[in-house]
């Protein structure tokens, strides 16, 4: 089983785009004790355009796309440098993977990335994973890497994610206000304080949220907690409560169903009549053109789609087995989603 773990931007660059070496010592130390015993970690971190930022005379993230990349290219390498030297120190290798939406989305790229994943955990090395922020210009502009750390953890059927931030979890309301408590368990986060990314990063508690319950939803347990102090890894590992947990919803879904659920985005949508959700979400049934009532999007076979119910509630996703308009036409006897290719919500 894995471990994957996340760090923001704010825990690995510091003022002036220096790097926090002794959050990523004591965190490299962490890691390589949990590898040494046998079980591998991939590490998700942030921080290559806040430690690029300086290079460009920057002290905030800028707006400007070309701005955002070349920040990103020129401090991908140091960001790299910064996790190598900390895991040298343990005789631990550290690995350079950078991913992309399009890597996620692609059934036989998101394949190859999870064959390197444990092809290096075999090694005993640690991945260090970012988003490719210096070509794939989507995730700069809508991406963070909470969500990024939840794919990897999905990728690798992770038994643990963990976040780390600045704060010790989740709060009622933002901390150090008055009345702000931490709410220990994921089920109880409702109304709370979220707030923003900070000034170097683009994430933000609500960004974790979301990736945890994503994670959680797949049965991964997800564990958002500061990741400043001495010991932080070695606790949640061994299961002690820190932060605030999200269980793992008591899922056994095959590596593809994953996949499919939440790596590959929906193209199209299709609006079914009762009879055929029934068929699909009771009896475990291809979903057959006939049921469908009408088709959104431009989709071909092969491609994501959601299914929709009457009542306008999403309930399934499903790889097309025909074009949109095939579909639309309604054929005796054509499914429009096999149910191998299928899965429910």
């Amino acid at each position: 089983m894995t471990v994957v773990v996340k760090l923001g931007s704010s825990l690995v660059a510091g003022a002036g785009g220096s790097v926090r070496r002794t959050v990523l010592r004591r965190r490299s130390a962490e890691i390589a004790a949990i590898v040494k015993r046998g079980e591998p970690v991939a590490v998700v971190s942030s921080g290559a355009i806040a430690l690029g930022l300086p290079q460009l005379g920057l002290e905030r993230r800028p707006r400007a796309l070309p701005k955002l990349q070349a920040a990103s290219a020129l401090g991908q390498s140091r960001l790299q440098q910064a996790w190598e030297r900390s895991l040298a120190r343990e005789d631990v290798p550290a690995a350079q993977v950078l991913l992309t939406a399009g890597d996620v989305g692609d059934r036989a790229a998101y394949v190859n990335a999870r064959n390197a994943l444990t092809a290096l955990f075999a090694l005993g090395a640690v991945p260090i994973v970012n988003e490719n922020d210096a070509t794939a210009t989507d995730e700069i502009a809508f991406g963070d890497n909470d969500a990024l750390a939840a794919h990897v953890a999905i990728l690798v059927r992770a038994r643990l994610l963990v976040l780390l931030t600045e704060v010790d979890g989740v709060y009622t309301r933002a901390p150090g206000t008055p009345g702000a408590e931490l709410v220990r368990e994921g089920a109880a986060v409702g109304d709370v304080a979220y707030g923003g990314g900070s000034t170097l990063g683009r994430g933000g508690m609500e960004s974790k949220v979301l990736a945890a319950r994503m994670a959680s939803e797949a049965g991964i347990p997800t564990v958002i907690a500061g990741g400043t102090g001495t010991d932080v890894l070695g606790p949640i590992v061994a299961g002690e409560p820190r932060g605030t947990r999200f269980q793992g919803a008591d899922r056994d879904l095959s590596a593809y169903k994953l996949w499919l659920r939440f790596a590959k985005e929906p193209a199209g949508t299709l609006h079914v009549d009762d009879g055929a959700r029934r068929a699909v979400v009771d009896h475990g049934r291809s979903l057959l053109a006939v049921g469908v009532v009408r088709c959104d999007g431009r989709f071909a076979a092969g491609d994501a789609v959601e299914l929709v119910s009457p009542d306008g509630v999403a309930f399934a996703r499903g790889v097309a087995g025909a074009d949109a308009d095939e579909i639309a036409a309604r054929p005796a006897g054509l499914e429009a989603v096999h149910r191998d290719r299928l899965v429910v919500y």
